[in-house]
Parts: C-alpha cells; sequence; structure tokens
C-alpha cells in the first residue's frame, strides 16, 4: 500500500481533487470530515471542547463561530483545541486505514499536512495548488471570508512555494476541470507503477 498525503493551501481546490482521486477508486480519508462528525451532534470532543471552552457547543454540536471566536488569534488556545481533536482525528485515520488495508493507494486529505508534521508519516504527498488570485478570489467568495481572515488563515500555514517543493507531485487547479482530473489520473498510474501493478 503507498499513503499518499493530499494537500493544499485555503482555497486551491483540495477538496475537488480528493473527490477526483475518490472518484477513480481510491479511498479517501477526510481529516475535515472527521473532525466535522467528532465535533457535530453528540460528537465524542462536545464534552471536552465545552469544558476547555464554556459556550461553544449546544445541540448542535460545535458552535463553530463561537469557537472559532475563542481560539482565533490566540496560539496557546489554538494549541488546547489541538490537543483535543488531533488525538481522536488520529483514532479515524488508524481506523480507516484498517478498514482499507488491502487498498494499493490510499489518501489522506489534510489541509495542515506540513504544518502538523503529518507529512513524515505518508509515502508520497500531493499539493494542490493555483495562482494567487484565483486563490485569493475563491475564498473571498465564501460566506464570512474577509481580506482580513484569510490573511489570518494564510499566517498559520506554509507558503504554497514552499508546499509545492516539499512534494512529490502538484495537481494544478486553476486549469479546465478536465486537466485536474487527468493530472489526478497520471499521479494514480504512477504511483501504480511503482507498486509494480
Amino acid at each position: 500500500m503507498i499513503t499518499v498525503g493530499l494537500t493544499g493551501s485555503i482555497g486551491m481546490g483540495k477538496s475537488t481533487v480528493a473527490a477526483m482521486f475518490a472518484d477513480e477508486g481510491v479511498p479517501v480519508f477526510d481529516a475535515d470530515a472527521a473532525v466535522h462528525r467528532l465535533q457535530g451532534a453528540s460528537g465524542a470532543l462536545i464534552p471536552a471542547i465545552e469544558a476547555a471552552f464554556p459556550g461553544t457547543t449546544g445541540p448542535l454540536g460545535v458552535d463553530r463561530a463561537a469557537l472559532g471566536a475563542a481560539v482565533f488569534g490566540d496560539d496557546s488556545a489554538m494549541k488546547r483545541l489541538e490537543a483535543i481533536v488531533h488525538p481522536a482525528v488520529g483514532a479515524e485515520r488508524a481506523a480507516f486505514l484498517a478498514e482499507n488495508h488491502a487498498a494499493p493507494i490510499i489518501v489522506f486529505d489534510v489541509p495542515l499536512l506540513f504544518e502538523t508534521g503529518g507529512d513524515r508519516g505518508v509515502d508520497k504527498i500531493v499539493v494542490v495548488s493555483a495562482a494567487a488570485d484565483v486563490q485569493r478570489e475563491r475564498v473571498l467568495a465564501r460566506a464570512g471570508q474577509s481580506p482580513e481572515r484569510l490573511a489570518a488563515i494564510l499566517a498559520r500555514q506554509y507558503p504554497d512555494a514552499e508546499k509545492r517543493a516539499r512534494a512529490d507531485f502538484v495537481i494544478a487547479t486553476d486549469v479546465p476541470l478536465l486537466e485536474t482530473r487527468a493530472a489526478v489520473r497520471a499521479v494514480i498510474a504512477c504511483l501504480l507503477a511503482g507498486t509494480g501493478e
């Protein structure tokens, strides 16, 4: 089995590329989706998050706006939250790995792969990238985003150029979707050729 870390900065199109890998039959572990499950209604992390950040949860799970306000721009609060979330996501990842042990390739979709040291736990790294102006336009089109918020998020992420330099493969998303899909298929073919399949 080849484990692939799929990453890219905010607004680069990583979710689109992850879906393309899944469309090709490659099992994809979505770290963000795992977090949403763990923090959703009756999620396993709700009691710990409420204890650490009172008033940030409710019947529907974590109130993302309230939790964001509690940790945004506060490194120590962010570290406390990560200490709650990361071990639980790690357990979900281990279960996913066990469930898909026979797959020749599996993808771990992790937004902060480099920032959390996750790159050391995978065989290959795929970075999703787009031009900075395209990235900015995509992010600012999302509800609740602002230039200031984008700048703060980017400050917590490795620069795109550094991610690309550390990647085994770079997939562009500021091109027609068919080109991006062809790039995904080419990565899969290259990985399978490397396993002798």
